[in-house]
């Protein structure tokens, strides 16, 4: 089946909640109380343990093949205007929000700032000043935005458009 990324994506968000909701039905039906006063088979909820197991390992396997073939997908798509692949731009992009706030903090502050008043009977008055090139930092900063933009577009387009095979 061909599909793109971010079609993968869904697919295995939809794979695994249905695991979870089996699961689920399952912790709540393979046990059951019944009262003393009660027929136990009266109450007892279906389960079929061979069938809900075969269920479970059918759907770990689709989970599996799925998670495969975006990490090969992932490890083999180069972004052409990045000349990386999409794993080192999953890493990249955290390292560029980073940057960028970090940036956005320097950005910030003013050259010379007071660090509060007085203290006791000393007379000074204490100053921090910024240790940079505050220009400097803001086109930095502007330039880090720019690229950061630019390379969320790269990768969301490779994951909207580019098609791999998954064998389910």
């Amino acid at each position: 089946m061909k599909m793109t990324s971010a079609e993968a994506s869904k697919l295995l968000r939809q794979l695994t909640d249905q695991l979870n909701s089996l699961e689920s039905m399952e912790q709540t039906t393979r046990s059951y109380v019944a009262a003393t006063i009660e027929d136990p088979e009266s109450v007892r909820p279906e389960y079929d343990y061979s069938e809900t197991q075969a269920q479970i390992i059918e759907l770990e396997n689709k989970i599996r093949a799925v998670k495969h073939a975006i990490y090969l997908f992932n490890t083999q798509t180069v972004i052409p205007v990045f000349n990386m692949t999409v794993d080192s731009m999953l890493v990249f992009l955290p390292q560029l929000s980073h940057r960028k706030a970090k940036l956005s903090r320097m950005k910030n502050v003013l050259p010379k700032e007071r660090c509060g008043g007085r203290t006791g009977s000393t007379p000074f008055i204490e100053y921090r000043y910024a240790n940079y090139d505050l220009e400097k930092v803001k086109e930095d900063y502007e330039a880090v935005s720019a690229l950061l933009y630019r390379a969320q577009t790269a990768l969301d387009n490779v994951n909207s458009t580019v098609q791999f095979d998954i064998d389910i």
